[in-house]
């Protein structure tokens, strides 16, 4: 019976070693930001070892938008082995804020061409990254964002809570944050991303009016790049981090 089990098993193993083989294409970006100042965005699909359709298209996310104000040029192509085609991402020119920044998705997604051979299962891949739109003349800097952050530990139902606050008119997008008390971790979170305007809360474990309490955390920047960020929670103050190095704004 154990051997019987054992061949389905493997030859699942294999189908899946074969779909993880067909994803070719990669982009060459891990997000957009669009500039309010010009009418289009542009970002590059590069293929691999085979030729396959590649789908592309905006969608709103979690966003109330009725209708996405953007289109893609081409929606739908063919790519060849080792070459690149150019997506145009096109803003219709209304149907977003004016006064702050606005996040929507790019769908790219890899249709591979049936292979002929049996027992063979083929997946189309779908990469998905976020299209910031920014408002041209829009006051700020997004580079500075992440320090105008509040932080801060409050009190709900008998539960400590790490809340966070972002007055600023761009979104900050975050990875492994940490809350430590010493060298004690006593609360993680992978990734998050606050709005303009919006608050989150964090659950905690801890007293609000504890102090010497460490927040840490990494802000991901326009081009994807991660600078760290460091604040000192103390009794229930709200604070801003500031970053472990100097950041310089354009």
């Amino acid at each position: 019976m154990l051997r019987r089990s054992v061949y389905p098993v493997l030859g699942l193993l294999g189908m899946l070693v074969a779909a993880q083989a067909t994803a070719s294409i990669s982009l060459s970006a891990t997000r957009v930001v669009f500039d309010g100042a010009h009418k289009e965005a542009n970002v590059t699909v590069r293929n691999g070892n085979q030729e396959v359709l590649v789908q592309s298209w905006v969608d709103g996310g979690d966003s109330e938008l009725a209708q996405v104000p953007f289109a893609i040029t081409p929606p739908l192509a063919r790519v060849l082995p080792k070459q690149e085609q150019l997506l145009r991402i096109l803003y219709e020119g209304q149907g977003l804020p004016t006064d702050r920044e606005s996040v929507v998705w790019l769908n790219v997604q890899e249709i591979p061409q049936a292979t002929g051979q049996a027992n063979t299962l083929q997946l189309a891949v779908r990469q998905r990254i976020k299209i910031f739109f920014r408002p041209a003349n829009l006051p700020g800097n997004a580079l500075l964002a992440p320090e105008q952050l509040v932080w801060q530990l409050t009190a709900h139902a008998g539960k400590a809570q790490l809340t966070v606050k972002n007055p600023s008119l761009y979104h900050v997008s975050m990875a492994d944050i940490e809350l430590k008390l010493g060298k004690q971790t006593v609360f993680s979170a992978d990734s998050t991303m606050i709005a303009p305007g919006a608050q989150k809360t964090l659950g905690s474990a801890l007293s609000p009016t504890q102090s010497s309490l460490t927040l840490t955390f990494k802000n991901i920047n326009d081009y994807g790049a991660q600078h760290k960020y460091s604040v000192r929670l103390d009794n229930a103050q709200p604070a801003n981090a500031k970053p472990a190095e100097p950041t310089i704004a354009f």
